[in-house]
């Protein structure tokens, strides 16, 4: 595995723990009834984008099929 690949794949595990922390975080406003919704959307915002860009790294890490 190249030193690339494993930057890219300590970046996935890092971002993977973010999305994480932030559904833990997004589930425990909600369980309290009273939400700021504003809040809310930015977390959930970011969540979102979040994954896009663990999607987009994971997908720098498949081989390109016509070289």
């Amino acid at each position: 595995m190249s030193d690339s690949n494993a930057e890219l794949l300590d970046r996935i595990e890092q971002l993977r723990l973010e999305h994480r922390d932030l559904d833990d975080i997004i589930a425990r406003l909600q369980e309290h009834g009273v939400v700021d919704q504003l809040q809310l959307r930015r977390l959930k915002k970011r969540k979102l984008l979040i994954k896009d860009i663990i999607q987009r790294l994971e997908s720098q890490l498949i081989p390109d099929l016509d070289a």
